[in-house]
């Protein structure tokens, strides 16, 4: 399945990310990986959201959001993917 991008209204960001500020030209997308192997990429500075099933079909869309949300403007330079992958393993 094929998702597309969508706008979210965020009030505050998780704390976990609070420290990371985008440069000039650039936009920062906090990525989560989904229980079911999907990927949500939320950007820190701007109203946009969006996922996909693979991390290739995520690029594609974050590129088409950022298009949609500033198609009345230059959008910036870069966009940054932040993933933060936490994994718990067993000693035994």
């Amino acid at each position: 399945m094929r998702y597309r991008w969508f706008v979210l209204k965020t009030t505050q960001l998780p704390s976990s990310i609070e420290h990371m500020q985008a440069g000039a030209g650039e936009l920062v997308f906090d990525v989560t990986q989904d229980h079911d192997g999907g990927y949500v990429a939320e950007c820190l500075s701007e109203d946009i959201v969006t996922q996909a099933d693979t991390w290739h079909e995520l690029r594609a869309n974050v590129r088409e959001a950022v298009s949609a949300f500033y198609f009345d403007r230059s959008p910036p330079e870069r966009i940054r993917l932040h993933l933060v992958r936490d994994e718990i393993i067993t000693v035994t």
